[in-house]
């Protein structure tokens, strides 16, 4: 008998418990902040086209080249050039440096932290065009204050991430035939 069977024992229902693209998206920078050595702060970013593409990612750490054995990583000393912030390249501007295509204009970027100041303008600058965030625990900083005025006047689009699911859980042994994860 030729042709397609289309049975119930050959027709097959696809998952329901798989990841939606914000959850996969804000997964992706989150799981790229685990590269990031800062003891406080692990921070990280994915950029993404309206295809739903990654055309980059980042996470919090010193230049290349930069030993972060040399460096601090300090958040308080006598002198600001003993602490980290002089230094550190943040997820954002990493990001946007480690784009894998000719721009990012048009794209929007998911965040585990709210973009500082600084990397405002490195947004605004490489054209994205909506910021997706996790935490904006430093909302009332002079930083954040600032960030925002410049996403409004630039008409940069940025919102609170809400998740679907709290937690993602990724199993490696699940490969090797144990039952498929569950995002809860």
């Amino acid at each position: 008998m030729g042709g397609h069977q289309f049975g119930s024992e050959m027709l097959c229902k696809k998952r329901e418990d798989y990841l939606e693209w914000p959850e996969y998206f804000m997964a992706v920078a989150f799981l790229s902040a685990q590269r990031s050595k800062d003891p406080n702060s692990q921070v990280g970013a994915c950029i993404v086209n309206p295809e739903n593409k990654i055309v980059g990612i980042g996470y919090n750490g010193m230049p290349n080249g930069c030993s972060d054995d040399l460096l601090p990583w300090t958040r308080t000393a006598q002198s600001k050039l003993d602490t980290k912030y002089p230094y550190v390249c943040h997820a954002e501007l990493n990001a946007i440096m480690n784009k894998n295509s000719a721009d990012v204009k048009g794209c929007s970027m998911y965040v585990a932290l709210f973009p500082c100041n600084e990397c405002a303008k490195l947004i605004i600058q490489a054209g994205i065009k909506e910021v997706i965030f996790m935490s904006d625990k430093y909302h009332d900083s002079p930083e954040m204050t600032a960030a925002r005025r410049l996403f409004d006047l630039a008409g940069i689009i940025y919102r609170k991430f809400k998740p679907k699911c709290n937690k993602i859980i990724i199993d490696f042994d699940s490969i090797n035939g144990r039952p498929s994860q569950k995002p809860m």
